[in-house]
């Protein structure tokens, strides 16, 4: 008698790495075991379609992999959308690989891609990924914990230097639309002006709140700032005028602006820290590793289940599902209230 061939789900990571990843693949994995499946890895997201770079995944490939950054599959910031010919490519590979279901884990862009891909029929359960915590639907992505305790750190670490300089001390951290990074990552590490992108600030402003600080004796500051941030008047800050493939600008160096500008108008030494891809890597903390967990077991189940078309989510302290289709609209953009609390210590 012929042995029944198990059905394969596939997996994909893309966008920007972060940590958490590994973890969501090892879930994956080891639930789809438990439940007859197969899983087949796709090589650097999207492209990995396009191209069909795929391998497969089994519990011995997955050993070990749960403290470890990045992910062991490759990312790229790829939208398979952009051209027929991709598009094209990418829908005779699916069905070429003959998947049951398909996991894409990412942010706003592969989710987006995932959502287009959903409502042609395609058999897909989203996971949500990004540092910058901004996607709706959920109350919290994974990686976006690390990314916080990164940043708190680093502003620790600032606060010896500027206190013995007496110096403000400029943070530029990520966060391209929303300051989500910034305020919980400034408000854990003690920042006197926090800067993100929904609420501008005039450098007015921002050089009152720390002369207000100087005046009352603390001779150093701290400034976190978000790098999608603009001052009140100006234009976006950009490294280049190059884009992606989502069509996205390459952001960077609204830290150096706004540092040059405070020392120009209050006299006080200013330095410049960019945390950069830094704030990507390492190993994810324990909430982000259980996070990762519980989502790629969620996922696995909603394909069991039937249930495509899917994104998993947090809702308070549960993990559950919504509709591809009903997410992307908008950016889940930093609450009032918790910009409101970060004020309360401004100067």
């Amino acid at each position: 008698m012929k042995s029944k061939t198990k059905r394969t789900i596939g997996i994909l990571t893309g966008g920007g790495d972060c940590p958490g990843l590994n973890a969501v693949i090892r879930a994956v994995v080891r639930r789809a075991e438990m439940l007859g499946y197969a899983v087949v890895g796709i090589k650097h997201g999207w492209l990995g379609l396009v191209q069909y770079s795929v391998e497969p995944l089994t519990l011995m490939s997955v050993s070990g992999i749960l403290p470890r950054g990045g992910t062991i599959l490759g990312t790229s910031r790829t939208n398979p959308l952009k051209t027929p010919a991709d598009k094209k490519k990418l829908l005779a590979n699916l069905k070429k690989l003959k998947l049951h279901g398909l996991i894409a884990v990412g942010g706003e862009d592969t989710l987006g891609v995932a959502r287009q891909l959903a409502e042609e029929g395609v058999r897909v359960v989203g996971v949500p990924k990004t540092i910058d915590n901004d996607i709706e639907g959920t109350d919290q992505t994974f990686g976006f914990d690390t990314a916080v305790s990164i940043v708190t750190e680093a502003i620790d670490r600032l606060h010896t230097t500027a206190e013995s300089h007496q110096r403000v001390m400029v943070v530029e951290v990520m966060g391209r639309h929303t300051g989500w990074i910034a305020t919980v990552g400034g408000l854990a590490g003690g920042a006197d002006c926090i800067l993100i992108p929904e609420h501008p600030m005039s450098i007015e402003k921002i050089c009152e709140i720390l002369e207000k600080r100087h005046a009352r004796g603390r001779l150093f500051s701290i400034v976190v700032v978000a790098e999608g941030f603009q001052l009140d008047g100006a234009t976006q800050v950009t490294r280049d005028q190059k884009l992606d493939q989502f069509g996205h600008v390459h952001l960077g160096g609204v830290g150096e602006v706004i540092a040059q500008e405070i020392e120009k108008r209050t006299g006080f030494e200013t330095r410049v820290t960019v945390l950069g891809h830094v704030q990507r890597g390492g190993t994810p903390t324990a909430f982000d590793r259980v996070l990762s967990t519980r989502y790629g077991v969620k996922a696995v189940d909603l394909i069991h289940e039937g249930r495509f078309g899917t994104m998993v989510c947090l809702k308070g302290n549960e993990i559950s599902y919504v509709p591809l289709s009903t997410i992307m609209g908008k950016l889940k953009r930093v609450s009032p209230e918790l910009i409101s609390t970060a004020e309360i210590f401004y100067g």
